[in-house]
């Protein structure tokens, strides 16, 4: 599709929308969903009673005037009378000062529900000693923090349409502090356990008004790409920043110097929202008694999937059988909420929408590509802690991801357009084969700064693929009507985060599973009669001379490191196993796209030479002569 033809169709789609908003309601209020969901804000000085504008402006673009014939009339703008908005420098909805602050509210929401997100995950060797817990005990807390994060999203979107916008979000940011606050008088395994499951409550609409605040300040031709964007970057930063700062952190007070920051930049983000807050828009959604009871089930079924998920890996998915039923439990929740979900007239989530074929390749094709970006998240970061590094030494590494992350949400916000979301997702793909291939040849005395390119190049695959994304699935919410694009949040946001501690889950699995293997035959390969074996456990030995004189226990400290370097060995070996299949699993990705682009193209193209047949004036054929008798 040319860009002309991808502007008209956007164009389309957003007029369809603002009149359908001008139906539901007459007063000149936007629609709570789609405002909600993507422009909301304050306007300051002459502008600041005025509502938000649709999605796309299609006044501004001459090539969204279709028409059918040289006698149709183009329809009539329902705002046509209304008085212009002001604009200021850049296009920009209202003054550059206000808009900054806008900005760097979205940036300190974002960064501070990535931080906490990640928190514990990423600090987990260094918090075992602090906390006084197992490997196995820490993920629980991790655990805890998503369990209901996965899943609230749903009845805070609900929440804000009906409660309002403005208090919506001062409430939030502040049960958000009120969790950072907490984590200081938590002392033991319990109480932050349950610090950090109201950490997971309070950080779930984070994101959401971070993508508000970063679409607000945006003229309307700025939203679908600058907005989106950007919006998307600053989330995806969270979890490397937090790598990146954490180090120093623990080296001044462990986990409170952490939640100190944490506490900070929610004490920010709250005056910042009380300084510049969001419009109150319209409130005409309500919530009834069955979106109560849809919404325990579903958050009981996602709660028990990414619980499971977590700590699947680690207590062995067939050694407990509590795991089991925690899968169960979630399955059979969700199943039951979409039974009640499909015999209601007003719907919470429109369950057939969401089992379109249309909708389950989007969700698919999301899923799928979350799964793959678990090799840097569960990967990379997996293989440095398999050779003992920690944070600290790889900081150069997180440094380069976060420049390459930052690189692609530049590059998406000057090239994105509808109809590039193909190209975008190739060149997305192309970049993760290649990374990941780089990273299969990893050994054991691999360093982080051997990484940087291939990690590079995966941080930007990344953030090239997110917003083309998200950008398509609003697209085809659009084409649905406004009501659609809370279903579409709910899609969205469901897959990737719940993409993203399965793909952690299946990752640590296939590590796990490898490790064990290629452990069992390195050790069988290694035979005590093997002069190599022997020559080696000499080497250790002879180091261990200086520090222990007694010379049994000196040759069995040299096995034991021996044993140490075969089983670091094995889990090299393990992780390359791994990055292979990611590359794998990004070529058979990047088969299907280039069939489904190539399919697309053929379609256009019959459907081009009907239309063109349609139009082709018919020539009659001309009137038979008769021949007369001579």
């Amino acid at each position: 599709m040319s860009d002309a033809r991808a502007n008209s169709e956007v164009g389309r789609l957003a007029t369809a929308n603002a009149q359908a908003t001008e139906t539901a309601n007459p007063t000149g209020g936007s629609s709570a969903t789609s405002q909600a969901a993507l422009s909301t804000g304050t306007r300051a000085g002459p502008s600041a009673d005025t509502q938000n504008a649709p999605l796309v402006d299609t006044r501004a673009d001459p090539s969204t005037d279709t028409q059918a014939g040289p006698s149709a009339n183009p329809p009539a703008d329902p705002s046509a009378d209304a008085p212009a908005a002001p604009r200021y420098a850049l296009g920009l909805t209202m003054p550059p000062a206000r808009a900054a602050a806008c900005f760097l509210t979205a940036a300190v929401l974002a960064l501070a529900q990535g931080f906490s997100q990640s928190l514990v995950s990423s600090n987990a060797q260094q918090l075992q000693g602090y906390f006084g817990t197992t490997q196995a005990e820490t993920l629980w807390f991790t655990a805890a923090f998503m369990a209901p994060n996965v899943s609230l999203t749903l009845a805070l979107i609900k929440l804000r349409g009906q409660f309002g916008l403005r208090r919506f979000a001062e409430i939030s940011i502040v049960v958000f502090l009120l969790s950072g606050l907490l984590s200081f008088l938590a002392e033991d395994f319990w109480s932050h356990m349950a610090v950090r499951f109201l950490a997971g409550c309070a950080a779930a609409p984070m994101s959401s008004l971070a993508f508000l605040y970063m679409l607000d300040p945006l003229p309307q031709q700025r939203k679908m790409n600058v907005g989106l964007a950007g919006a998307l970057t600053l989330i995806f930063m969270g979890s490397t920043l937090t790598r990146l700062v954490s180090p120093p952190l623990i080296d001044l007070g462990s986990w409170p110097a952490l939640t100190m920051l944490e506490a900070a930049m929610a004490a920010i983000g709250l005056c910042l929202i009380y300084r510049f807050p969001l419009l109150n828009p319209a409130m005409p959604m309500k919530i009834e008694p069955a979106d109560v009871v849809s919404f325990l089930l579903i958050a009981v079924g996602f709660g028990c999937l990414a619980v499971a998920a977590i700590t699947g890996a680690q207590y062995w998915w067939t050694e407990q059988a509590w795991l089991g039923w925690l899968l169960v439990t979630g399955v059979a929740t969700l199943a039951l909420a979409a039974a009640i979900e499909l015999n209601r007239d007003s719907r919470l989530l429109d369950i057939r929408w969401l089992a379109s074929p249309v909708v389950l390749h989007f969700a698919a094709t999301l899923l799928l590509f979350r799964l793959i970006l678990s090799e840097q998240s569960a990967g990379a970061a997996g293989l440095i802690r398999s050779l003992g590094l920690l944070n600290a030494q790889a900081s150069g590494l997180w440094l380069v991801v976060l420049g390459a992350t930052v690189a692609g949400g530049v590059i998406c916000a000057l090239w994105m357009k509808p109809g590039r979301e193909k190209a975008f997702h190739a060149v997305a793909l192309v970049l993760l084969i290649a990374g990941s291939l780089m990273d299969s040849r990893s050994t054991a005395q691999t360093l982080p700064s051997d990484l940087y390119l291939s990690q590079a190049m995966i941080g930007l695959a990344a953030a090239l693929f997110l917003p083309p994304a998200m950008l398509s699935g609003l697209l085809l919410a659009f084409r649905k009507g406004p009501d659609y694009i809370l279903t579409f949040i709910v899609v969205f946001l469901t897959t990737q985060k719940i993409g993203g501690f399965l793909g952690g889950a299946l990752f640590s699995t296939l590590v796990q599973v490898r490790t064990a293997l290629h452990g069992q035959r390195l050790s069988e390969a290694l035979a005590a009669t093997d002069p190599l074996v022997t020559e080696r456990i000499a080497t250790y030995a002879a180091g261990l001379a200086p520090v222990v004189t007694d010379p049994t226990l000196r040759q069995a400290n040299a096995a034991a490191q021996l044993a140490s370097a075969v089983q670091t060995q094995a889990a090299v070996m393990a992780y390359n196993d791994a990055f292979l299949v990611v590359a794998g699993a990004s070529a058979v990705a990047l088969v299907l796209l280039a069939g489904h682009a190539g399919l697309d193209a053929l379609q256009a193209r019959r459907a081009r030479q009907e239309a063109a047949a349609a139009h082709t004036p018919h020539v009659a054929d001309p009137p038979r002569v008769r021949p007369q008798a001579a």
